[in-house]
Order: structure tokens, then sequence, then C-alpha cells
């Protein structure tokens, strides 16, 4: 399978990336192994998780994912195979949070015991910590790369102001660079990244990755009305988001193309972001095998000019 770069770095990905926020949570110990299982096994290597995952559940207290994950690479003895990306800077606990260096020097060694292994191939901040100059942040990361704890640095959820700072930093000091911006974007989400992001990150040569790729299940067809938020543990005021004028015009061109490529609506979802220039692979969960061959197969479906400008005006 064509493996894609991320930013300048020497990671290589298949196009599409598993989320790992669904394990330890809608997905238990033995469904998450049966996921990741059918995951490498056609062909795929980029797993994605975060410290905080999944904190949320009652009974939890972060690092429920990537405890499975760490696991399963042993069980598997395959982490060679991975490329691994998880994050730091969300809220574990009282005062267990953000960016600052002593936060962070601790969170890796947490990270990488949970995930029983000496390093990170992708290391991120979660989200922005106006609260801590950049550049300890940025050089905490330098350390962590020099002691071959991180290989490769990048961020989920910053502004473009941001961005452009902390390249200007990391080159004035000779420092690892973001690489990476992983946000949410997909069909129904794109003025966030399209306004600025994107063009920034196509001229600096910053791989993106995307997250919320089906806008929370949206773009799989599978809510249509206000009486299918039932059929999931979906909050209905999510779908209630996207449920609208615009969001059903989505849906009908997604039928539309899907009805002539063969495919699903979900996977025709995916294929026009691995489509799109600069995204190095979408971030899609998967809670059985079941959905997981769904979304494999978006990274067989080939959309024609006609078909990508359809769905692009569609969502415009």
């Amino acid at each position: 399978m064509e493996k894609r770069a991320i930013g300048r770095s020497d990671l290589s990905v298949a196009p599409l990336g598993l989320g790992g926020n669904v394990f330890g949570w809608s997905a238990d110990e033995k469904a998450s192994f049966a996921v990741l299982d059918a995951f490498v096994g056609a062909g795929f290597n980029l797993i994605d998780t975060a410290d905080v995952y999944s904190a949320w559940v009652p009974g939890n207290q972060g690092g429920e994912s990537e405890t499975i994950i760490g696991k399963w690479m042993k069980a598997r003895g395959n982490r060679a195979d991975i490329v691994l990306t998880t994050k730091v800077g969300s809220e574990m606990g009282p005062g267990k949070k953000g960016l600052s260096r002593a936060y962070i020097v601790q969170a890796v060694e947490d990270s990488l015991r949970r995930l029983q292994t000496d390093y990170i191939d992708l290391y991120l901040s979660h989200w922005e910590d106006p609260e801590v100059e950049l550049e300890e942040t940025l050089g905490t990361y330098a350390e962590l790369v020099k002691a071959g704890k991180v290989r490769v640095i990048g961020n989920s959820n910053h502004g473009v102001n941001t961005m452009f700072k902390a390249l200007a930093i990391s080159t004035k000091e000779m420092w690892p660079r973001f690489e990476n911006l992983q946000t949410q974007y997909n069909l129904y989400d794109r003025s966030g990244y399209e306004s600025e992001l994107e063009a920034f990150c196509l001229k600096n040569e910053i791989g993106v990755t995307s997250y919320f790729s089906l806008a929370k299940g949206f773009l799989s067809g599978k809510y249509r009305s206000e009486a299918d938020f039932a059929k999931s543990n979906a909050r209905g005021g999510d779908m209630s988001n996207y449920l609208n004028e615009r969001g059903l015009r989505i849906l009908a061109a997604l039928d539309a193309v899907a009805a002539a490529k063969n495919a699903t609506p979900a996977q025709v979802a995916i294929a026009w972001l691995i489509a799109r220039p600069g995204i190095v692979a979408p971030i899609a969960s998967a809670t059985s095998v079941e959905q997981l061959s769904d979304l494999v197969k978006a990274t067989e479906l080939n959309l024609g000019s006609a078909e990508i400008e359809q769905l692009t005006k569609a969502s415009a």
C-alpha cells in the first residue's frame, strides 16, 4: 500500500489512521484487540490515541486506551510495524494537565509505561496552553527527541498564529518542528481548517491528519432524523448540529456518489478526505471488525474529479 510521509519527517503511513478514543470506552479490550488485528492485517500502521482517552467514562481515570494498545503491541510483538501517536496536555486530574516542562516530562513517562514501549513515534500537544510559553514546550520536546523517547512532534487543535510562532521558534533554536497538525475536518466541518490552516500547512509541508472524519458518525448516513439518535450512544445534541438543510444536502450527495461507486456514504466521505491536498490520513474509529472493514474499503475507492467536485459543492 502506498505510504505518505508525515510532514518532512521520516514517518510514513498508509492513508487511514485508526482512532483509539473508543478503546476502553465503547470497545472493551477483546473488541479493541480484534479491531487492531484487523487494521494492521489490512496493511495499515497509523494508530492514534491520547493519554486522556477515555477519562470521560465513569470509573475511568484516563490512560485506558494507551493501556489496551500497549498490551496489544506486547502480545503481538509488532511495535516496530506501528506508527504510534499519542498526545499530552488534556486534564488527567488535579494538577495534571498543560504543556509545561515539568508536566510533559512526567506525562511522557506515564504514556511510555502504559504503552509498554520506550519511544513514541509522534507526540502531539493536545490543545494550546496559554499559561505556558511555546519555548518551554518546544524545548522540552527537543530534549525528548534527543533522548530517543519521541521521534517526531506535532500538535492537535492549534491555531495558525500559534503554528507560525512555533515554526519560527523551532527554526531559530534549531529544535524539532511540528510536522503534524491533527484537526477536526470532514465534509461538514470545513471552515476551521480551510480558512487559514490548509494553506499554511501546505506551504510549510506540515502533514495533516483529520479527526471526527465522519462528523461523529453523521456522514455515515445513520442519522437522518431525530428518531435516528437512539441508534447508538451518540448524543442527540451532537447530531442536531449536523441535521439541517446543509447536512441533508451533503448526505444526498454522498448517497448519489455512493450509489454510482457501489460504496457506502462513509466510504465516500473518507475517500473525499484522502483526496484532499495536504491530508496524510483521515483518522476514524471503529468498535467492531465490521465497522473497520467499511472504513478500509474507502482507501480502495478512487473518486473522479467530477465526483469530488460534486461533494465539495454540496458541502460548501
